[in-house]
This record gives C-alpha cells, structure tokens and sequence, in this order.
C-alpha cells in the first residue's frame, strides 16, 4: 500500500464501540468528560443533542452511529481494528436520560463546508462522543497506509489506516485515521 501524508505531525487515538480510531490534534479543541444532552426534536438519530461548553452551545454527534459501529456490538467485525480490551465487553448505550454516562466527548473546530468551505465565517464546534480516549502519538511513530477497503465503515470517512509503532503482523494495533471534515461536515449544514 501507499503511504499517506498528514498535514499534523500528531494524531489523537480513541476508542468507539470496539472499533480504534484517529483525528488530528490540530483539529482538537478539547476533551471533555461525556457530557448530558439535551435533545434536538426533529434532529437525525445521530445527534445526541446540545450541551453547553462555557456559554457556547455545542451539537453532539453520538460516535457510534455517525460511524455505523452499531453502539450494541460485542464482537469486532473482520478486518477492522479492534480495539476493545479482552476483559471487557461492549454493552448497548445507555438512554438519552441516564445520570451519568461513561466515555469522553471530543470537541472539535472545523471550518464550515469542510477543508474546502468558505472561510471568514470563523469555525465551528462540534461535540462526538467516543468510549474511550487512548492515547496521543507522532506520526513518526506510526505507519499510515492508503484507506483500501475497509468492510463495515464508509470508505469516504477514512483517511488512512494506521498500524501502532510500525507494529506488523498477527499482534499489531491497528487505528483508522477519521476526516472529521467528511464525517461531521454535513451535520453542520443541517
């Protein structure tokens, strides 16, 4: 496969469902404990709802279903990366009303239209809920390969696939590395 260059020289890992993803820290304006939403009538499934991040209200897109991991899945999907600890198990999401909810809410900037948009209208926030922040490593230290096929997940929301340390084989990490751009661009022109 290709090797694909990234303009940020780190990457954020993080965990939704049982499947191993990557952003850009550039794009990363914070990492918030997982937050109650308010809920949108009439929004799409995949937005969770609004929260208030000091002052600034902040749409929440649920990580699960934006990716189609299907929140519920206990058992990884052949040929994606697994990321889900052998002791633990993967259980459907709690309801909208829970009190407390596990996981992190990443808040991102991005600029409206995408990478591509018209610019001088400032960025914008957008919350995406994930079940776990892992780690934050160089690309350096890790080797991005061409997105290829994966099954299970929409081809046009990947950037690359990356595997841990230049790991190979059977016991490597494997991560897909998000365009947060495609993947919640659309959720804000609606």
């Amino acid at each position: 496969m290709t090797e694909v260059s990234l303009v940020s020289a780190r990457l954020l890992l993080f965990r939704v469902g049982t499947l191993a993803c990557a952003a850009e820290v550039d794009q990363v304006r914070e990492i918030l404990p997982r937050l109650p939403t308010t809920r949108i009538p009439g929004a799409p499934p995949v937005v969770a709802g609004l929260v208030n991040v000091r002052g600034t209200l902040v749409t929440v897109v649920e990580g699960w279903r934006a990716l189609g991991a299907g929140g519920g899945r206990s058992q990884p999907q052949p040929g994606l990366p697994d990321a889900t600890p052998p002791e633990t198990s993967q259980t459907a999401p709690p309801p909208p009303d829970a009190p407390e909810v596990a996981g992190s809410t990443l808040i991102f900037e991005l600029e409206p239209g995408g990478e591509g948009g018209e610019k001088g209208n400032g960025k914008k926030l957008i919350g995406f809920t994930v079940d776990e922040v892992t780690d934050m490593v160089a690309v350096g230290d890790t080797t991005l390969e061409d997105r290829g096929g994966l099954p299970g997940i929409d081809p046009t929301l990947v950037r690359a696939v990356g595997r841990r340390n230049g790991e190979k084989g059977v016991g490597s990490r494997l991560f897909i590395v998000l365009d947060v751009a495609a993947l919640l661009g659309p959720i804000l022109t609606t």
